[in-house]
């Protein structure tokens, strides 16, 4: 977002809403940069959207709604469901759930391509069976199969490489 394509309204309504967003981003979620995030999304949707607002409760009242969104649909974004559904974010935690994910990415590398892609669909851009079936050009069957023997693969390689560390 740059501040010179902006007129001197919506300046005024996001320098008086920021902290108020990005407090309730960060309560909700836990976590400075993905309430950095949701803070960023919910001020380009503000910009983009060009809402009009009644009075200055409707106005506080889309911000907060707009917010709570944001944070619902990273709650159910795919790598929050099915990754880290259980981690709760700690400041101390975040060097070490950092070297997690590129450990576990670098262990997904070693699958078979085909078994990646399935791997990478399913659970990084949440599509379901049949839309990654779709996209794949495959029977569902098919993608079903493979998304059940890359994550036996994957389970083999993640129990291989902590009984060697």
């Amino acid at each position: 977002m740059n501040k010179e394509n902006l007129d001197a309204d919506q300046l005024a309504v996001i320098n008086k809403y920021s902290n108020t967003v990005y407090r309730l981003a960060y309560s909700l979620v836990k976590n400075p940069y993905d309430a950095e995030d949701i803070h960023q999304e919910v001020f380009v949707r503000y910009i983009s959207k060009q809402p009009s607002f009644e009075n200055a409760e409707h106005e506080k009242a889309w911000f907060l709604r707009v917010t709570i969104n944001q944070c619902k649909n990273l709650w159910r974004s795919a790598w929050k469901q099915r990754v880290v559904k259980s981690l709760d974010y700690d400041f101390e935690e975040e060097e070490a759930l950092e070297a997690n994910e590129e450990w576990i990415i670098h262990v997904v590398k070693q699958l078979p391509v085909k078994y990646r892609v399935v791997i990478h669909l399913f659970y990084y851009e949440d599509l379901s069976i049949e839309e990654m079936a779709q996209v794949l050009k495959e029977k569902s069957s098919t993608v079903r199969t493979q998304l059940t023997r890359a994550r036996k693969k994957l389970r083999e390689l993640l129990k291989e490489d902590v009984d060697v560390s």
